[in-house]
């Protein structure tokens, strides 16, 4: 953003000191007790980003009982953990717990703060970025240092696009950037590890203006797709939703479970969130099974973790054979039979 378009919408422009504000911040989210897999995925783009800038990482823990989780962030690399734990945030309000993370950044100056775009996170990382006046990169695949100035770099792809933006934030602080689960692995956990603790009593809780009245807890059939270890994934090549009836069968005799890329989505053959890829979810499964999927770069982004990827595509020119570990140059309705047949005689055979 250019200084003269600053001024317009900021008239304090230019902004304090970029380089008072020190530090990184990942904001941990705490659900049903535990503190999230997409929290502590967080910590690896942050220690990254501190080891290039000599600066240290710090979690952040707003929630009621949740300072018990300090230890686990710190074990898993961060130096410290600042933790508001009081009995009025028992209950989860996106202004109110927003307004405690811009509460604290006011007062220690952070230079950046990381937040998973869980449903929360994305929530709450608007919230934060509006109130304190600052820009937010969502969805970004990997960050980076800037040799020459020491600035962060944000990378992400742009939506509908090959190309990856790289993004700085020169004149605003604190930047705040998120990242999608399973898009970066969980840091090694060292045992015994030792950090600082920071309680933070005198805070102000404030009022939500709304009241949760009730919870339902919607039951799932099968596991979500971005904790499933087996995926059988279909794409335009499938034909329809007969097709996907052929990929389900296989996916329950391993296990598994179906997803879709986002052109079976926009066709209405497999629901939004069974999606993969960058406008879906990143998974992370052993084996992944793409069938009739051409491999978009858009696509294979939500793949990159994966273990192992089978192709089975009748086009030899498909993108996605340079990408699988595996690949079988076919019509599906002719391979996915055969192995639904030798799995059943498999399995009869104990």
């Amino acid at each position: 953003m250019e200084a003269l378009e600053c001024k317009k919408l900021c008239p304090e422009w230019p902004c304090e000191d970029p380089s008072e504000y020190r530090g990184i911040w990942v904001v941990g989210e705490v659900v049903d007790g535990e503190l999230s897999e997409a929290s502590l995925q967080m910590l690896t783009p942050a220690l990254k980003i501190a080891s290039k800038l000599g600066d240290r990482v710090t979690g952040i823990l707003v929630g009621h009982g949740v300072e018990r989780h300090a230890k686990l962030f710190i074990e898993h690399g961060a130096d410290r953990v600042i933790v508001v734990d009081k009995p009025e945030l028992e209950v989860y309000y996106p202004t109110t717990y927003g307004q405690v993370i811009v509460d604290l950044a006011r007062r220690c100056k952070p230079a950046l703060i990381l937040i998973p775009a869980t449903m929360r996170g994305r929530e709450l990382a608007p919230y934060i970025a509006n109130t304190l006046r600052t820009g937010i990169t969502a969805d970004c695949t990997d960050f980076d240092v800037d040799e020459e100035t020491g600035e962060v770099v944000m990378i992400r792809p742009p939506f509908g696009a090959i190309l990856l933006a790289h993004i700085k934030t020169p004149h605003r602080r604190p930047q705040i950037g998120t990242a999608r689960p399973n898009v970066f692995p969980v840091p090694p956990r060292r045992e015994g590890r030792r950090g600082e603790i920071v309680r933070v009593d005198d805070i102000e809780i404030r009022d939500p203006g709304a009241r949760l009245l009730s919870v339902e807890v919607i039951p799932r059939s099968e596991k979500p797709i971005e904790k499933a270890e087996v995926i059988v994934a279909g794409g335009r090549g499938v034909g329809g939703p007969e097709g996907f009836k052929l990929l389900e069968e296989l996916a329950r005799l391993l296990g598994g479970v179906v997803a879709g890329s986002r052109k079976a989505v926009d066709a209405g053959w497999i629901p939004h969130e069974k999606q993969v890829g960058q406008t879906g979810k990143s998974v992370k499964p052993v084996l992944y099974i793409a069938v009739g999927i051409s491999g978009a770069a858009q696509h294979m982004f939500g793949v990159r973790e994966a273990g192992v990827i089978v192709a089975i595509n009748k086009d030899p020119d498909a993108p996605i054979f340079r990408q699988a570990d595996y690949g079988i140059v076919a019509d599906y309705r002719e391979v996915i039979p055969r192995l639904i047949e030798y799995l059943r005689r498999a399995s009869a055979a104990g």
